[in-house]
Order: C-alpha cells, then sequence, then structure tokens
C-alpha cells in the first residue's frame, strides 16, 4: 500500500469516524472468511458496515474526532463495526458475539461518549430509532382512536335505548 492509498484510507475512515451515530471495536482473532462474511451481511442488514483496518492508520483517523476515545482499543486483530444509526451496529455485534465467541467486544463509542464492553451492551439492548418511532406514532395515534370510541359509543347507546323503547311499543 503507498502512501497515497494510506491517505485516502485515513480520510474514509475519518469520515466514517465523524457521521457514525455508533462505532464498536471487537477483536476477531479466529474467525474463518465464512464467518466474517456472515458478519458483514448482518449489519449490512441492519444498515451498519463492519471495516477491518490497519490500527495505525484508524488511530491517525481518529486523531480530532468525536469517538477518539476508541484508540485505546486499537490493537490486535481488530475490527470497526459502524451505523449511522445509534443502536443498530451495537445490536448486531452484541447479538454476534453471543453466537460466536471469537468474536469479543472491546468497547466503542457513541459521539464523543466512550463505551466500554458493559456499555456497547447497554446500547445494544436499547430499542433501534425505527422501534422508537413505531412507539412514538402509536402514542400519537392512541388518544384518536379513544376519541373516536368515546364519540361513537354515545350514538350506539342512543340508538340501543331508541331500539328497546320501540321494541317495547309495539309490544
Amino acid at each position: 500500500m503507498d502512501r497515497a492509498q494510506k491517505e485516502k484510507l485515513v480520510d474514509e475512515l475519518g469520515q466514517i469516524f465523524e457521521s457514525s451515530g455508533v462505532v464498536v471495536v471487537s477483536r476477531y482473532e479466529g474467525l474463518t472468511v465464512a464467518e466474517m462474511q456472515d458478519l458483514r451481511a448482518q449489519m449490512s442488514e441492519a444498515g451498519g458496515s463492519v471495516r477491518v483496518a490497519k490500527n495505525r492508520l484508524a488511530k491517525i483517523a481518529l486523531d480530532g474526532k468525536p469517538c477518539a476515545s476508541i484508540a485505546d482499543y486499537l490493537s490486535g486483530m481488530t475490527v470497526i463495526a459502524y451505523s449511522e444509526d445509534p443502536v443498530a451496529a451495537a445490536k448486531v455485534v452484541e447479538a454476534y458475539s453471543k453466537t460466536n465467541d471469537k468474536l469479543v467486544i472491546l468497547g466503542g463509542a457513541m459521539g464523543d461518549t466512550a463505551l466500554d464492553v458493559a456499555g456497547v451492551k447497554a446500547v445494544a439492548s436499547m430499542p433501534s430509532r425505527e422501534e422508537l418511532i413505531a412507539s412514538i406514532v402509536g402514542c400519537i395515534g392512541a388518544p384518536a382512536s379513544n376519541i373516536a370510541g368515546a364519540i361513537g359509543a354515545p350514538a350506539s347507546n342512543i340508538a340501543g335505548i331508541l331500539s328497546s323503547i320501540e321494541d317495547k311499543a309495539a309490544a
């Protein structure tokens, strides 16, 4: 890899570190190519990405970025998982590390907040952006359906009373 390629890689990594909602650093020693492809596929499905980069270049890219605190985790065979959604990458890495003990979570960052292993697991247990939006929409829609039910209930009660009055009058 020549100097121009290294500079391009550092720029790409810098953009990743700036734009990602969450960055998770893990050790992947012993993972097979098929297992790594499986991790990449799961991450892609969740809207994130996985990147293996030289630790030295990643540390250069981290300089001055909000998630610079993850530089301490970059030693040995590390893989960087990231996503714009502040929860997606953490969820996928956490789930994958439960099924494959060769992937070990080292830590991460959420913006300028450093995360240790417990922090990454806590972020992974949070609802995703889509789940939060769905629950907010549900909360907004619930009062409207309650109002519609309340408005419709007296009318149906009146209709029931009138119907029973007619039945009594006819009998």
